[in-house]
């Protein structure tokens, strides 16, 4: 299911960055971190331009004189205040790395985004207009009424609608299911068939924990009719959770390159 518009990285960014300058010491930003539990590195900047980021991992090894620019790393990813959230997800899933400088067209610092705005990007959707959009969108093309309801579905009943899921979205699926932050999903119930709308990603994830049942927002359509996604699954030979594959980053079609600050 579409939405008609995606949360950007200006969304969900935090404006207000805790920097450091090129000629500042190791010692002194050390003190820094070990002062503050919120801190653990530090966008490098000379006036308002990027030109690293340091962390404390960076800082072990260096004498307490030694600058920033000289322990700093130079060559880092950031992202745009125009990226799309899910695409900056993915380039801190697949880096390993937990903050990502935004910066703007001049490559001036306006923002942070870090793996925790990630996953509240993704819990703050508002599912509840989904479903309201999804099923006055069913009443209208099918002439039927529908209502709505919230429940656990069984996973094993669910025919999917996608073919598809990513496989480092799908891994910040998981990472939400252990710490019970994913959403719910989105389901049609066409006559006692159910048809999962919205969070392939969720149910991947959810076979790779072992669970079962998942919540989820629940479309009933009052009478039985012919949907075009079913036909669809059909014609994909979609039958289970296990028929959606699951395929590598490198092929999703909405991935935008992150720049990679140069000298």
């Amino acid at each position: 299911m579409e939405e008609s518009s995606r949360p950007t990285v200006g969304d969900y960014m935090t404006r207000e960055v805790a920097t450091v300058e090129l000629d500042d010491t190791v010692g002194e930003v050390a003190r820094r971190i070990a002062d503050n539990d919120h801190f653990s590195g530090f966008p490098v900047t000379d006036g308002r331009r990027v030109e690293g980021f340091v962390s404390a991992r960076d800082l072990l090894l260096a004498e307490d004189h030694e600058p920033m620019f000289r322990v700093m790393t130079d060559d880092i990813l950031v992202a745009h205040p125009d990226m799309a959230v899910q695409d900056a997800a993915r380039v801190i899933l697949r880096s390993g790395i937990q903050k990502l400088p935004v910066v703007d067209d001049a490559g001036h610092l306006v923002g942070i985004i870090s793996n925790a705005d990630v996953i509240r990007s993704q819990i703050e959707r508002a599912t509840p207009g989904k479903v309201d959009k999804l099923s006055r969108t069913l009443e209208n093309i099918h002439g039927i009424t529908t209502h709505e309801g919230r429940r656990e579905v069984d996973l094993a009943k669910l025919t999917p609608t996608q073919t598809t899921v990513y496989a480092d979205e799908l891994e910040g699926r998981v990472y939400e299911l252990e710490r019970g932050l994913a959403e719910p999903l989105v389901v049609i119930d066409n006559g006692g068939d159910l048809l999962l709308a919205d969070g392939h990603h969720r149910v991947k994830a959810a076979a790779r924990l072992d669970i079962d049942e998942m919540d989820a927002y629940v479309i009933v359509l009052d009478e039985t009719v012919e949907l075009g996604m079913a036909e669809t699954a059909a014609d994909s030979d979609l039958e289970s959770i296990d028929d959606i594959e699951v395929v590598d980053y490198a092929h999703h079609p909405l991935v935008q390159t992150t720049e990679r600050l140069q000298d």
